[in-house]
């Protein structure tokens, strides 16, 4: 008999909650849902960042057509706005697509033909890659009816306020007010105008157009949220987790060992506790005393910095699944004995393709080898602080010998260094290749945001100072140095490329520096990256005692306010930028 163990078993649910009759989303059911997906051709978005990348993507192609094509703004806007709607919001392709191939055609704002006839095979791509991508929901909901078997519920929440979408419209709506009043205010360009006169009314109509899409997002998620809790609606046993990234990974309910996500969701707690009868009951989870609302700070800032997915737990899915979809869950707690936690979809459903699923499971493979590197380096790095805190805890008692008493141990400094300094350089460099390599007015204003931003980051990159004394760590910064307590101190990590150091306190903005390094190398020659070195050593402060300083440092050692450092920077910028033009 093998005695391998096996994955842990999922986090229960208590049977209390769940509906009779409540069928489990069998694995077998789960290939049919998955079998009605798109094409894999058909972009399917699953993270946040993908629409943050098709948003720059658009605002990119409108400047390419405004400025080097010379398109009328809206021409430009609209074909843009088509690539993120692909994404974002594909319900809107199928009646914008084909109205904006006719506008194109008419109108032509292309200044040749072949310009034109790359303009409208755009939304033609657009409009054939989005209309399989709504059929595949219909078929999606079909088969997630299917595996219901007729069983439906009402939700937990039902009857209860509803944010949801209420951000979005009201962005969107502001968005799309200011690009339309100043598409009306900005005069129209003359021919051949500046560029300056092209990209005002470019970005006006960009607004609109971004305000729109916010909009209708909004709109949407709303009113399906709202249908979804009009009736009782299908429910389904499932397993889910929170994935590295925040957002829930929900799986069949037999795959227990998490082998295949069939989407994503972004979820939010309703903040009320479930019931036996699994409704409601109205009492706040944050109804609390004080020792509990630590406890759930505890828990809410180690799953912030845990690394890697959460555990497995057993949840009720009501809804019926599909791209786009709005759903609920009730899960069970991470908790030992916690009660069931309602989780409300704030964004919509993202189904896993297989190619995104072997992406991830990949990516999550590199993921696994980076942290055990970085361990592995972390370890000897403890290993070598320890041997040489030995050895100058035997130089202390020699002094002490000498002494003929306790002589107090004096403050101890880490600062800024050569990698430290590297990277400011490098990106002071790559800065001005950027802004002094390229030609047009536009490049002085981002020059002077990039300068601001600049001033307020290299101070720290370059100077960035720690110092340890009785009362326990100060924290250099632009308007002088920060108080962190020895007993408030609860995070002192080297994490890849970043040291970081943060506090207990919800208050206090965690600290950290980044500096450039090479694992491999640092193993080949059996070197220690200094940031490691001093995450030892402080870390070694932080948990014993003895070793802590016994004096207190004067104002002077603390370190000073980096403001002054930051003036001189951005007036080094602005000379440099008023000497190059």
């Amino acid at each position: 008999m093998s005695t391998t163990p096996g994955p842990p078993s999922p986090l229960p649910l208590p049977a209390a909650v769940v509906p009779d009759g409540c069928p489990s989303w069998s694995g077998e059911h789960a290939r049919r849902w998955l079998d009605a997906l798109p094409s894999r051709w058909v972009p399917l978005p699953y993270r946040t960042r993908q629409l943050l990348t098709a948003l720059s993507a658009s605002v990119a192609a409108t400047a390419l057509l405004v400025l080097p094509a010379g398109w009328q703004p809206w021409a430009a806007v609209l074909p843009a706005l088509h690539g993120l709607w692909l994404y974002a919001r594909p319900e809107i392709v199928p009646v914008s697509a084909p109205v904006l191939a006719v506008l194109l055609v008419v109108l032509r704002p292309g200044t040749t033909w072949p310009e034109t006839v790359v303009a409208v095979t755009f939304p033609a791509l657009v409009w054939a890659a989005a209309v399989p991508r709504l059929a595949a929901r219909r078929r999606q909901r079909d088969r997630a009816r299917d595996a219901a078997s007729g069983v439906t519920a009402v939700l937990p929440d039902s009857g209860r306020p509803l944010p949801r979408g209420r951000f979005l419209i009201v962005c969107g709506g502001v968005l799309l007010a200011l690009g339309l009043a100043a598409v009306v205010l900005v005069p129209a360009p003359a021919p051949d105008p500046p560029e300056a006169a092209r990209t005002l009314p470019a970005l006006a109509w960009l607004v609109a157009g971004q305000g729109l899409t916010t909009l209708v997002s909004g709109l949407l998620g709303r009113r399906r949220a709202a249908a979804l809790r009009a009736a009782p609606a299908p429910v389904l046993r499932v397993l889910v987790r929170e994935g590295a990234d925040g957002d829930t990974e929900v799986f069949a309910a037999d795959d227990t060992a998490a082998l295949r996500p069939l989407f994503r969701v972004a979820v939010t707690e309703a903040g009320d506790a479930v019931g036996e009868t699994g409704e409601m009951t109205g009492a706040k989870t944050g109804d609390k005393g004080e020792g509990d609302d630590e406890a759930e700070l505890d828990d809410f800032l180690a799953r912030r910095d845990r690394e890697g997915p959460g555990p497995l737990r057993e949840a009720l899915l009501y809804g019926v699944p599909c791209d786009g979809a709005e759903i609920l869950l009730v899960t069970a707690a991470e908790a030992a004995d916690g009660p069931p936690v309602v989780e409300r979809s704030s964004g919509p459903v993202r189904p896993l393709s297989g190619a995104t699923v072997r992406r991830l499971s990949a990516a999550e493979k590199r993921r696994a080898a980076r942290e055990a590197s970085h361990a592995e380096l972390r370890r000897a790095a403890r290993e070598t602080v320890a041997r040489e805190r030995e050895r100058e805890r035997e130089r202390e008692r020699e002094r002490e010998r000498e002494a003929g008493g306790g002589a107090p141990a004096g403050i101890r400094q880490w600062r800024a260094g050569l990698l430290d300094r590297l990277r400011a350089l490098l990106l002071v460099v790559w800065a001005g290749v950027v802004f002094w390599g390229d030609t047009g007015g536009w490049r002085y204003g981002l020059a002077a945001l990039a300068g601001f931003v600049g001033a307020l980051w290299l101070p720290h990159w370059v100077a960035w100072r720690i110092t340890a004394d009785r009362e326990g760590l100060w924290l250099g910064g632009l308007r002088g140095p920060r108080l962190l307590p020895w007993d408030e101190i609860r995070t002192v990590d080297c994490t890849g490329t970043e040291l970081k150091l943060d506090s207990r306190r919800a208050s206090f903005t965690g600290w950290s520096a980044h500096a450039p390094r090479w694992p491999w190398l640092e193993r080949r020659f059996g070197l220690l990256h200094p940031y490691e070195r001093t995450a030892g050593e402080i870390t070694a402060l932080w948990r014993d005692p003895s070793l802590r300083p016994s004096v207190s440092a004067d104002r002077g050692q603390r370190g000073r306010p980096l403001w002054p450092l930051a003036l001189v920077a951005e007036a080094a910028w602005a000379a440099a930028l008023l000497f190059l033009s």
